[in-house]
């Protein structure tokens, strides 16, 4: 085997291992030294292809553990369509976004903070309806299922007339998505929604949240909130995930002009 590519086949066969359930997600590589032993390589070639399998979102270089293998490629995909429903994890109301089952009511991998600061990203002061720099109540919180790595990272900006109406939404509460309900209760039932959906590449902050090196994109989904009561945007929420956790589910539909272009009374053999 030519030795440009000696490292590829290393990491096709480190990559087969943890496919077939050798390393458990969460499990530690052995070190560089041993798998060199084991693959009658040098350091800097399994090094090379450990960055192979760390790109393509298989392990992680953890800080002081060694090579942990990941769990996105390792546990089903959540595919994500566009249905809201009421979540069911706990006793009080909640709300459950596209991706999940309703029955989450995942822990925060950092203590959640709700606080008032100024709306500085143009984007996203734009999308709010409100001038950059306008103080509003920020909600940042970093999620995902229970013994796994984090699954998301949540930033929600509520506009200044949803606090006023409604001071609680910056309190933490047992259901998920229950501030929602709280700026519905105070007038702006029903709150609509609508996303977009970019691919891009992770800061070292956010990966450093998710657990996952700085060359794994993330699917960055912005989803604003208009309020029922008004009219206009209440809030919006930016999540940021892993792009080997989530997978999106669209059902394509017909419009007017792609029905069938034979006449009616054309003959069935001829169709």
């Amino acid at each position: 085997m030519a030795v440009h590519s000696r490292y590829l086949d290393i990491a096709a066969q480190i990559r087969a291992r943890i496919e077939a359930g050798e390393w458990k997600p969460g499990a530690r590589l052995p070190r560089l030294n041993d798998l060199a032993k084991q693959y009658e390589a040098n350091r800097d070639t399994i090094a090379r292809a450990i960055g192979v399998l760390e790109s393509e979102g298989y392990v992680w270089a953890v800080q002081g553990r060694g090579i942990i293998v990941r769990h996105g490629m390792m546990r089903l995909r959540r595919p994500r369509g566009n249905l809201v429903k009421r979540n069911v994890s706990t006793d009080g109301p909640g709300y459950s976004f596209p991706s999940a089952s309703g029955q989450e009511n995942w822990p925060h991998h950092i203590p959640p903070v709700a606080s008032e600061e100024p709306l500085t990203d143009p984007r996203i002061a734009k999308l709010l309806g409100v001038p950059v720099g306008t103080t509003c109540m920020r909600r940042f919180r970093v999620t995902g299922p229970k013994s796994e790595p984090p699954f998301q990272i949540s930033i929600s900006w509520i506009h200044p007339r949803g606090v006023e109406a409604a001071p609680e939404v910056g309190s933490q509460a047992n259901a998920p998505g229950s501030w929602l309900y709280r700026l519905e209760k105070a007038g702006h039932w029903p709150i609509s929604w609508m996303e977009i959906h970019r691919a891009r590449m992770p800061t070292k902050d956010e990966a450093a949240l998710l657990e996952i090196p700085t060359s794994l994109p993330v699917l960055e989904i912005v989803r604003v909130g208009t309020s029922g009561g008004d009219g206009q945007p209440i809030e919006v929420t930016e999540y940021i995930v892993a792009s080997d956790r989530v997978e999106t589910v669209h059902v394509l539909h017909r419009d007017e002009s792609a029905q069938e272009p034979w006449p009616d009374d054309e003959p069935e053999t001829s169709r």
